[in-house]
C-alpha cells in the first residue's frame, strides 16, 4: 500500500503532502515515542495523538513513512515544518487509534 492511499483510499486528511510516496509495509501504534524508537518498523505508518516535532524526530530515526493523528489533534506548525523538512507524510484524522489501526490493517491486507 502507497502512503498516499491513506488519503485516496482510506479517506486520512493529509496536512503535510511533501515525501516520497513509497509502500509502506505495516502500522504501528503508540504515544510512547521511545516505545515506537524500540518497536516500529521501518516504512510503517505510525498511528498516534502525539502531534508535535518529536514525532517527526522519532519517525525520522525509526524510518516511518507518515504519521497519523488522531483524534482531531491539532497539528502546530513546526511539526508539519520538521516533518516536510525530513520528507514524512502526515495525515490528520478525527476516529480513534483503533478505528483507524483497524482500517489500516484492513487496507494493508488487501494488498
Amino acid at each position: 500500500m502507497k502512503i498516499s492511499q491513506l488519503e485516496t483510499t482510506l479517506g486520512f486528511k493529509t496536512v503535510q503532502g511533501t515525501y516520497d510516496d513509497r509502500e509502506m509495509s505495516c502500522g504501528y501504534t503508540s504515544d510512547l515515542l521511545s516505545d515506537v524508537m524500540a518497536n516500529a518498523r521501518e516504512d510503517c505508518v505510525l498511528i498516534t495523538i502525539q502531534a508535535h516535532k518529536n514525532a517527526v524526530a522519532v519517525a525520522t530515526m525509526a524510518g516511518i513513512a507518515a504519521i497519523l493523528v488522531c483524534n482531531s489533534r491539532p497539528i502546530p506548525d513546526d511539526m508539519i515544518e520538521a516533518a516536510r523538512s525530513e520528507g514524512i507524510a502526515v495525515f490528520i484524522t478525527e476516529k480513534s487509534q483503533f478505528i483507524a489501526g483497524g482500517e489500516i490493517y484492513q487496507a494493508l491486507s488487501r494488498t
